[in-house]
Parts: C-alpha cells; structure tokens; sequence
C-alpha cells in the first residue's frame, strides 16, 4: 500500500516501522525505502556511534534512520522552515532531540562554518534540479574526518563526476533515482592528519 504525500516510514532499528510526518514541497522527497535498506546495508559496518550529516536534509528520512540505526548524532541542514519544523517535530515525537541539531541554512554556507573533522558520514540529497550536489562535494572534504563515508543521490538520467578526493565504492540506481556511497581520502589537503 503506498503511503500518503508527507509521510514516511523508518525501515531499521530502533524507531522500526514508525510512520513520520514531513512537510512535503517540490523538491522534497523521501529517499524511497529500498535505497535507505541498500544505504544502511552498506553502512552497517560503521553507522554505529557514527556524527553524520544530513545536508539537504528535506523529509530528514536519511538521518532519521541514520539515528535509529545508532549514529551517535546527526546533524541536519535545511533551508526550508517548514521542512525544519518537521524535522524537529519528528525528533520530539522519536525522543531523539538529543542526539540531533536542526541548522536551518544553506548547506554551503554550514560546511564552509563548521570545524574540520565533524562528520564520519555525510548524506547529499539535494533536489535533483538544484544544481547544489557538485559545490557540495568540492566544500565537503574539510569538515570529514579521515575514511569517511559519503552518500549521493541524484537523478538517473544525470552523471556524477566525483572530485579527486573522492573514491566511489558503490553505486546502483533504483526507479528515478541514481545513489552511491564514496569513501573520502584522508590526504585531502586540509591540513588534517590521518
């Protein structure tokens, strides 16, 4: 049975099977559920006690499961306000406000202010229309911590041209839907050590 616009559904862990209320707008979707399960599969050797970030956050499908799958914390970055409060809201209702920070901003801007080695894990879901995945990319490396795992989605019938620091693992493509998952170099030129 298809679910009604505005809801989605946690696939794995310890928030299983709880139905979640997001603010639904062009641009705006839930990852579908068969590439969460293929994602977290991928991911399931080191999401635990993982800082991820959810940038483009939108529904907040993808770090909602990153904490119900045990990420230590995620941070989610959205430029829409009721898409924030969405977000909040299902935090409030998962009792995982603690474990979260709700940035309501321009994902650019947020990795440029945020500190070097912040995040193990980074989701990108940008609209697919949005032309943001590419500069994200490029800004990301500098707040990863070393052998960090990085997530991409983006239209099917688009290419994703990783930048040089990046070193893709896996890559599959389901409905509308393109996705891979990239480890990032711990030489990237940051300055950080391995």
């Amino acid at each position: 049975m298809k679910r009604p616009s505005g809801k989605l559904r946690i696939i794995g862990g310890e928030y299983r099977s709880r139905i979640i209320a997001f603010a639904a707008a062009p641009g705006v979707r839930a990852t579908p559920d068969r590439v969460r399960q293929t994602l977290f599969d991928w991911l399931a050797p080191v999401i635990d006690g993982a800082r991820c970030v959810d940038l483009f956050a939108g529904s907040g499908a993808l770090g909602l499961e990153a904490l119900s799958r045990g990420a230590a914390h995620v941070t989610f970055v959205e430029t829409g306000a009721k898409q924030v409060a969405a977000i909040r809201a299902a935090l409030a209702t998962l009792g995982a406000g603690a474990r979260a920070t709700v940035v309501q901003g321009d994902a650019i801007a947020c990795l440029r202010s945020a500190p070097e080695n912040s995040f193990e894990i980074a989701f990108l879901d940008p609209p697919f229309d949005s032309g943001l995945l590419a500069p994200a990319l490029e800004a990301l490396p500098r707040v990863l911590c070393a052998d960090a795992r990085v997530y991409a989605e983006w239209h099917r019938d688009g290419a994703l041209p990783w930048p040089a620091a990046y070193a893709p693992i896996r890559e599959k493509k389901a409905g509308q839907v393109s996705y891979a998952l990239a480890t990032v170099s711990s030489s990237r030129g940051t300055g950080a050590t391995a």
